[in-house]
């Protein structure tokens, strides 16, 4: 029986896509919770590279990023496809999966950052909301209509851009302003294909990301 491990955190949406991928193809794993401020050695071991989570082990092989983890459960383990079988579709769910791990980076920042530089973030992710907003009208997921690869890289902004807005005040996705995505955020969170798989400690997630906002405020 092929023993399957996941390193991850349980505020990462990185981690979240993994685990999400696990549970749609049915296969059983192990959880293991990391610490970033203490990591374990078989973290350090298992990605000696960046030395972060998610970090998939897979009959003691490790498998590192989170986009690159999706695609090899879908082609180790049967059950449901993740990726569209059209190579026109799997082409367009890798680029929005790309689209939006590029944009990681300036949506925390928006949240964590004050001043200036928190104004040019929130600038960068209003552009990001806008070419999605395009996007996704009258779409109900990103590619083809259907559930797929794209839509579990789509975390971070159909969950979690909601959370980091909600515990730190800061507003930056506006209905009047970007309606048609966040009808699909709407619908997203909703849909029975995502809700049974999404976390369900929202409480504890703008708990610990309000704490994170205040940390970083200027003293």
């Amino acid at each position: 029986m092929a023993q399957v491990k996941l390193l991850g955190l349980w505020y990462s949406p990185f981690s979240h896509r993994v685990e999400w991928a696990l549970k749609i193809k049915g296969v059983e794993y192990e959880y293991i919770e990391e610490d970033l401020q203490n990591k374990s050695s078989l973290l350090l071991e298992s990605n000696p590279v960046h030395k972060k989570i998610p970090v998939l082990i897979h009959n003691g092989k490790p498998i590192c990023e989170s986009l690159v983890i999706l695609e090899y459960i879908d082609e180790t383990f049967e059950g449901p496809s993740l990726l569209p079988k059209d190579s026109y579709h799997r082409a367009l769910a890798r680029f929005w999966a790309k689209f939006l791990d590029d944009k990681v980076a300036v949506v925390v920042n928006t949240f964590l950052l004050k001043g200036e530089e928190q104004e040019k973030a929130k600038q960068e992710v209003c552009e990001m909301l806008k070419v999605l907003d395009s996007e996704l009208k009258d779409k109900k997921f990103f590619v083809a209509d259907k559930f797929s690869f794209a839509d579990m890289a789509a975390n971070l902004v159909g969950l979690w851009l909601g959370v980091f807005q909600e515990a730190s005040g800061v507003a930056v996705v506006i209905n009047e302003n970007f309606p048609n995505f966040c009808a699909w955020r709407d619908e997203y969170i909703n849909c029975s294909q995502v809700k049974k798989y999404l976390p369900p400690r929202n409480d504890e997630f703008v708990a610990f990301f309000k704490a994170l906002a205040q940390a970083a405020a200027p003293k």
